[in-house]
C-alpha cells in the first residue's frame, strides 16, 4: 500500500513539475532538458530536439537496446527518425510518464534535480 501511494505522489509531483515547464513564460534551458529528458526516457531516444515555436519533436528513437550504451560514445547504432507534432505540450509530456518501478525511480532522481523535493521523504 505504501508503495501505490509513493507511485501516486511521485507521478503526481512530476505533473507539477511539467505543468509548471511548459508555460511560454517558464521554458527556460534546465525545463528544456526536463523536456527531453522525459522524451528520451519515453521513446529510448538517443538524440531530442524540440522546436516549441512549431510544435515539432524530433528524435532518433533507437531500435535495437542492445547496441545502444548512454554511457560510452557510440558509433553505430540502428535508429529511426521521428518527427512528431504535438498541440498541448503539457498533455503530450504527461502522457509520456510510465507507472513502472525503472521510471519512477527516474522520475524521483529528476524530481530532485529540478525541484527540492526529496522522494525518501515523499513516502513518510
Amino acid at each position: 500500500m505504501g508503495n501505490s501511494r509513493l507511485t501516486v505522489r511521485i507521478l503526481m509531483e512530476m505533473e507539477n513539475l511539467i505543468t509548471k515547464s511548459s508555460t511560454r513564460d517558464n521554458i527556460t534551458s534546465r525545463f528544456q532538458e526536463l523536456h527531453r529528458s522525459i522524451l528520451r526516457k519515453h521513446y529510448n531516444a538517443a538524440d531530442v530536439e524540440i522546436d516549441y515555436h512549431h510544435h515539432r519533436i524530433k528524435m532518433d528513437v533507437v531500435l535495437d537496446d542492445g547496441e545502444y550504451d548512454p554511457k560510452t560514445i557510440n558509433m553505430v547504432v540502428s535508429t529511426m527518425p521521428v518527427n512528431l507534432f504535438y498541440k498541448d505540450l503539457c498533455a503530450f509530456l504527461k502522457s509520456c510518464l510510465s507507472k513502472d518501478v525503472k521510471s519512477l525511480a527516474f522520475y524521483a532522481s529528476l524530481l530532485k534535480q529540478h525541484t527540492d523535493k526529496d522522494i525518501a521523504m515523499m513516502a513518510l
